[in-house]
Protein backbone atom coordinates (compact mmCIF):
# COMPACT_ATOMS: atom_id res chain seq x y z
CA UNK A 1 0.00 0.00 0.00
CA UNK A 2 1.13 3.53 -0.75
CA UNK A 3 1.39 5.69 2.35
CA UNK A 4 -0.53 8.97 2.24
CA UNK A 5 0.76 12.06 3.99
CA UNK A 6 -2.34 13.50 5.66
CA UNK A 7 -2.68 16.88 7.36
CA UNK A 8 -5.45 17.67 9.83
CA UNK A 9 -6.72 21.24 9.56
CA UNK A 10 -8.24 22.39 12.85
CA UNK A 11 -7.88 20.83 16.26
CA UNK A 12 -11.30 21.06 17.85
CA UNK A 13 -13.73 18.24 18.59
CA UNK A 14 -13.38 16.56 15.20
CA UNK A 15 -9.71 17.41 14.65
CA UNK A 16 -8.62 15.58 17.79
CA UNK A 17 -10.35 12.40 16.68
CA UNK A 18 -9.09 12.83 13.11
CA UNK A 19 -5.52 12.76 14.40
CA UNK A 20 -6.27 9.46 16.16
CA UNK A 21 -7.95 8.00 13.05
CA UNK A 22 -5.03 8.92 10.79
CA UNK A 23 -2.49 7.54 13.26
CA UNK A 24 -4.45 4.26 13.40
CA UNK A 25 -4.76 3.91 9.61
CA UNK A 26 -2.37 1.35 8.07
CA UNK A 27 -1.81 3.41 4.92
CA UNK A 28 -1.45 6.94 6.33
CA UNK A 29 1.16 9.08 8.04
CA UNK A 30 0.21 12.24 9.93
CA UNK A 31 1.96 15.05 8.08
CA UNK A 32 1.00 17.60 10.70
CA UNK A 33 -1.78 19.64 12.27
CA UNK A 34 -2.65 23.05 10.84
CA UNK A 35 -4.03 25.51 13.41
CA UNK A 36 -4.91 28.93 12.07
CA UNK A 37 -4.41 30.90 15.27
CA UNK A 38 -3.67 34.60 15.53
CA UNK A 39 -0.23 35.71 16.66
CA UNK A 40 3.31 34.61 15.82
CA UNK A 41 3.42 31.66 18.24
CA UNK A 42 1.10 28.71 17.78
CA UNK A 43 -0.07 26.58 20.69
CA UNK A 44 1.50 23.09 20.78
CA UNK A 45 -0.80 20.71 22.70
CA UNK A 46 1.09 18.25 24.88
CA UNK A 47 -0.36 15.23 23.06
CA UNK A 48 1.06 16.59 19.78
CA UNK A 49 4.60 16.94 21.08
CA UNK A 50 6.00 14.79 18.25
CA UNK A 51 3.71 16.17 15.55
CA UNK A 52 4.41 19.28 13.43
CA UNK A 53 1.86 21.95 14.42
CA UNK A 54 1.86 24.83 11.95
CA UNK A 55 -0.29 27.67 10.63
CA UNK A 56 -0.10 26.84 6.93
CA UNK A 57 0.23 23.79 4.69
CA UNK A 58 3.28 25.49 3.15
CA UNK A 59 5.16 24.82 6.40
CA UNK A 60 4.81 21.05 6.03
CA UNK A 61 7.21 18.96 3.93
CA UNK A 62 4.53 17.00 2.06
CA UNK A 63 0.73 16.96 2.16
CA UNK A 64 -1.18 14.58 -0.10
CA UNK A 65 -4.57 15.09 1.56
CA UNK A 66 -5.93 17.63 4.02
CA UNK A 67 -8.83 16.77 6.35
CA UNK A 68 -10.73 20.01 7.00
CA UNK A 69 -11.93 19.75 10.60
CA UNK A 70 -13.05 23.37 10.78
CA UNK A 71 -16.48 25.01 11.13
CA UNK A 72 -18.76 24.37 8.15
CA UNK A 73 -19.02 28.01 7.16
CA UNK A 74 -15.24 28.24 6.78
CA UNK A 75 -15.05 25.21 4.47
CA UNK A 76 -15.61 26.94 1.09
CA UNK A 77 -12.68 29.33 1.63
CA UNK A 78 -10.40 26.76 3.29
CA UNK A 79 -11.02 24.10 0.65
CA UNK A 80 -10.56 26.62 -2.17
CA UNK A 81 -7.22 27.78 -0.75
CA UNK A 82 -5.82 24.25 -0.43
CA UNK A 83 -7.15 23.03 -3.78
CA UNK A 84 -5.39 25.95 -5.46
CA UNK A 85 -2.17 24.63 -3.89
CA UNK A 86 -2.83 21.24 -5.51
CA UNK A 87 -3.70 19.56 -2.20
CA UNK A 88 -6.60 17.11 -2.12
CA UNK A 89 -9.21 17.93 0.49
CA UNK A 90 -11.91 16.22 2.53
CA UNK A 91 -14.51 18.08 4.59
CA UNK A 92 -17.68 17.40 6.56
CA UNK A 93 -19.70 20.37 5.27
CA UNK A 94 -23.18 19.87 6.71
CA UNK A 95 -25.53 22.53 5.30
CA UNK A 96 -27.69 20.16 3.26
CA UNK A 97 -29.34 22.80 1.08
CA UNK A 98 -26.05 24.34 -0.05
CA UNK A 99 -23.75 21.37 -0.52
CA UNK A 100 -24.74 20.52 -4.11
CA UNK A 101 -23.82 24.04 -5.26
CA UNK A 102 -20.59 23.98 -3.22
CA UNK A 103 -19.61 20.75 -4.96
CA UNK A 104 -20.07 22.37 -8.37
CA UNK A 105 -17.91 25.34 -7.35
CA UNK A 106 -15.14 23.16 -5.93
CA UNK A 107 -15.38 20.79 -8.90
CA UNK A 108 -14.36 23.57 -11.29
CA UNK A 109 -11.55 24.67 -9.01
CA UNK A 110 -10.21 21.16 -8.43
CA UNK A 111 -10.19 20.37 -12.15
CA UNK A 112 -8.42 23.63 -12.91
CA UNK A 113 -5.62 22.72 -10.47
CA UNK A 114 -5.45 18.99 -11.21
CA UNK A 115 -6.58 17.85 -7.78
CA UNK A 116 -9.69 16.45 -6.06
CA UNK A 117 -12.04 16.95 -3.13
CA UNK A 118 -14.66 14.92 -1.31
CA UNK A 119 -17.20 17.16 0.38
CA UNK A 120 -19.72 16.43 3.15
CA UNK A 121 -17.86 13.31 4.28
CA UNK A 122 -19.53 12.86 7.64
CA UNK A 123 -22.29 10.57 8.77
CA UNK A 124 -25.09 12.91 7.70
CA UNK A 125 -24.63 14.13 5.06
CA UNK A 126 -22.20 11.38 4.13
CA UNK A 127 -22.65 7.72 4.97
CA UNK A 128 -26.35 8.24 5.74
CA UNK A 129 -26.71 9.70 2.24
CA UNK A 130 -25.29 6.47 0.82
CA UNK A 131 -27.64 4.37 2.98
CA UNK A 132 -30.64 6.44 1.85
CA UNK A 133 -29.62 5.84 -1.77
CA UNK A 134 -29.32 2.08 -1.20
CA UNK A 135 -32.73 1.98 0.47
CA UNK A 136 -34.20 3.69 -2.59
CA UNK A 137 -32.43 1.20 -4.85
CA UNK A 138 -34.15 -1.62 -2.97
CA UNK A 139 -37.57 0.06 -2.93
CA UNK A 140 -37.73 2.74 -5.64
CA UNK A 141 -41.21 3.93 -4.66
CA UNK A 142 -41.84 4.90 -1.05
CA UNK A 143 -40.82 7.30 1.71
CA UNK A 144 -37.67 7.40 3.85
CA UNK A 145 -37.78 9.13 7.23
CA UNK A 146 -34.47 10.21 8.80
CA UNK A 147 -34.73 10.90 12.53
CA UNK A 148 -31.66 12.34 14.26
CA UNK A 149 -30.83 12.13 17.94
CA UNK A 150 -31.42 12.74 20.64
CA UNK A 151 -27.93 14.16 20.78
CA UNK A 152 -25.51 17.01 20.28
CA UNK A 153 -25.32 18.60 16.82
CA UNK A 154 -21.78 19.90 16.35
CA UNK A 155 -22.62 22.05 13.33
CA UNK A 156 -25.54 23.75 15.06
CA UNK A 157 -23.54 24.25 18.26
CA UNK A 158 -20.60 25.81 16.43
CA UNK A 159 -22.96 28.12 14.52
CA UNK A 160 -24.40 29.46 17.78
CA UNK A 161 -20.97 29.84 19.39
CA UNK A 162 -19.97 32.19 16.58
CA UNK A 163 -22.90 34.56 17.25
CA UNK A 164 -22.42 37.91 18.93
CA UNK A 165 -23.06 37.81 22.67
CA UNK A 166 -22.52 34.04 23.01
CA UNK A 167 -19.65 32.63 25.08
CA UNK A 168 -20.53 28.97 24.63
CA UNK A 169 -23.41 26.95 23.23
CA UNK A 170 -24.88 23.48 22.96
CA UNK A 171 -27.54 22.51 20.42
CA UNK A 172 -29.37 19.24 20.97
CA UNK A 173 -31.41 17.58 18.24
CA UNK A 174 -34.59 15.91 19.49
CA UNK A 175 -36.47 13.64 17.05
CA UNK A 176 -40.21 14.26 16.96
CA UNK A 177 -40.79 11.58 14.30
CA UNK A 178 -41.32 11.27 10.53
CA UNK A 179 -38.18 13.33 9.90
CA UNK A 180 -39.29 16.28 12.04
CA UNK A 181 -36.93 17.62 14.73
CA UNK A 182 -36.88 19.97 17.67
CA UNK A 183 -33.76 22.00 18.48
CA UNK A 184 -32.96 22.59 22.15
CA UNK A 185 -30.30 25.31 22.34
CA UNK A 186 -28.46 26.09 25.58
CA UNK A 187 -26.41 29.30 25.57
CA UNK A 188 -23.92 30.87 27.93
CA UNK A 189 -24.08 34.62 27.37
CA UNK A 190 -21.36 37.24 27.49
CA UNK A 191 -21.77 39.91 30.16
CA UNK A 192 -24.33 42.47 29.05
CA UNK A 193 -25.62 40.38 26.14
CA UNK A 194 -29.32 40.66 25.39
CA UNK A 195 -30.93 37.23 25.70
CA UNK A 196 -33.90 38.11 23.51
CA UNK A 197 -31.64 39.41 20.74
CA UNK A 198 -29.49 36.27 20.86
CA UNK A 199 -32.58 34.06 20.72
CA UNK A 200 -33.88 35.93 17.67
CA UNK A 201 -30.52 35.58 15.93
CA UNK A 202 -30.49 31.84 16.59
CA UNK A 203 -34.03 31.25 15.36
CA UNK A 204 -33.44 33.23 12.15
CA UNK A 205 -30.19 31.43 11.29
CA UNK A 206 -30.38 28.94 8.35
CA UNK A 207 -29.35 26.11 10.69
CA UNK A 208 -32.52 26.63 12.78
CA UNK A 209 -35.07 28.50 10.70
CA UNK A 210 -36.89 25.36 9.50
CA UNK A 211 -37.16 23.62 12.88
CA UNK A 212 -38.99 24.20 16.14
CA UNK A 213 -36.26 25.82 18.25
CA UNK A 214 -36.15 26.49 22.00
CA UNK A 215 -33.38 28.64 23.50
CA UNK A 216 -32.41 28.53 27.17
CA UNK A 217 -29.76 30.62 28.93
CA UNK A 218 -27.56 28.58 31.30
CA UNK A 219 -24.61 29.52 33.55
CA UNK A 220 -22.25 26.77 32.29
CA UNK A 221 -22.67 24.98 28.96
CA UNK A 222 -19.76 22.59 29.56
CA UNK A 223 -21.68 20.96 32.40
CA UNK A 224 -24.32 19.84 29.87
CA UNK A 225 -22.21 18.49 27.02
CA UNK A 226 -22.40 14.85 25.94
CA UNK A 227 -20.92 13.97 22.52
CA UNK A 228 -23.43 11.16 21.97
CA UNK A 229 -25.77 11.25 19.00
CA UNK A 230 -27.53 8.90 16.63
CA UNK A 231 -29.91 8.37 13.76
CA UNK A 232 -32.80 6.09 12.89
CA UNK A 233 -33.80 5.80 9.24
CA UNK A 234 -36.87 3.92 8.10
CA UNK A 235 -38.08 3.31 4.57
CA UNK A 236 -41.39 1.77 3.60
CA UNK A 237 -41.75 1.21 -0.08
CA UNK A 238 -42.33 -0.90 -3.15
CA UNK A 239 -39.97 -3.31 -4.90
CA UNK A 240 -41.24 -3.70 -8.44
CA UNK A 241 -44.98 -4.14 -7.85
CA UNK A 242 -44.61 -5.64 -4.37
CA UNK A 243 -45.68 -3.41 -1.48
CA UNK A 244 -44.88 -3.42 2.26
CA UNK A 245 -41.10 -3.54 2.02
CA UNK A 246 -39.67 -2.13 5.24
CA UNK A 247 -36.04 -1.28 6.05
CA UNK A 248 -34.64 0.06 9.31
CA UNK A 249 -31.18 1.59 9.95
CA UNK A 250 -30.30 2.57 13.50
CA UNK A 251 -27.08 3.69 15.18
CA UNK A 252 -25.91 5.34 18.41
CA UNK A 253 -22.52 7.00 18.21
CA UNK A 254 -19.89 9.37 19.53
CA UNK A 255 -20.53 12.18 17.04
CA UNK A 256 -17.04 13.68 16.45
CA UNK A 257 -15.28 10.30 16.55
CA UNK A 258 -17.48 8.85 13.80
CA UNK A 259 -17.25 12.01 11.70
CA UNK A 260 -13.45 11.93 11.95
CA UNK A 261 -13.26 8.23 11.03
CA UNK A 262 -15.39 8.80 7.92
CA UNK A 263 -13.24 11.77 6.93
CA UNK A 264 -10.14 9.65 7.34
CA UNK A 265 -11.59 6.97 5.05
CA UNK A 266 -12.56 9.67 2.55
CA UNK A 267 -8.96 10.88 2.63
CA UNK A 268 -7.97 7.49 1.30
CA UNK A 269 -10.72 7.60 -1.33
CA UNK A 270 -10.00 11.11 -2.58
CA UNK A 271 -6.44 10.07 -3.43
CA UNK A 272 -7.92 7.55 -5.91
CA UNK A 273 -10.20 9.97 -7.77
CA UNK A 274 -9.70 11.87 -10.99
CA UNK A 275 -9.59 15.68 -10.63
CA UNK A 276 -12.91 17.11 -9.49
CA UNK A 277 -15.14 17.37 -6.42
CA UNK A 278 -17.30 14.52 -5.23
CA UNK A 279 -19.86 13.59 -2.60
CA UNK A 280 -19.68 10.16 -0.99
CA UNK A 281 -22.56 9.08 -3.22
CA UNK A 282 -20.30 9.39 -6.25
CA UNK A 283 -17.40 7.32 -4.93
CA UNK A 284 -17.20 3.52 -4.99
CA UNK A 285 -17.41 2.12 -1.42
CA UNK A 286 -14.30 0.03 -1.97
CA UNK A 287 -12.26 3.21 -2.49
CA UNK A 288 -12.77 4.11 1.19
CA UNK A 289 -11.14 0.88 2.38
CA UNK A 290 -7.44 0.05 2.77
CA UNK A 291 -5.94 -3.03 1.23
CA UNK A 292 -5.94 -5.00 -2.00
CA UNK A 293 -9.13 -4.70 -4.07
CA UNK A 294 -9.40 -8.43 -4.77
CA UNK A 295 -8.87 -9.29 -1.09
CA UNK A 296 -11.63 -6.86 -0.08
CA UNK A 297 -14.01 -8.33 -2.66
CA UNK A 298 -13.35 -11.86 -1.47
CA UNK A 299 -13.98 -10.77 2.14
CA UNK A 300 -17.07 -8.66 1.51
CA UNK A 301 -18.98 -10.36 -1.29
Amino acid sequence: MNTLKVAVVGYGNIGRYAVEAVQAAPDMDLAGVIRRQAGPKIEQPRELADVPVVQSANELTQVDVALLCTPTRSIPDTASDLLQQGIRTVDSYDIHGDLADLRLDLDKLAKAHGTAAIISAGWDPGTDSVVRALLEVMAPAGITYTNFGPGMSMGHSVAVKAMEGVVDALSLTIPVGTGIHRRMVYVELAPGADAAAVENTIKSDPYFVNDETHVQVVPDVKALIDMGHGVTMERRGVSGATHNQRFLWDMRINNPALTAQIMCAAGRAVAKQEPGAYTMLQVAPIDFMPGDVDDIIRRMV
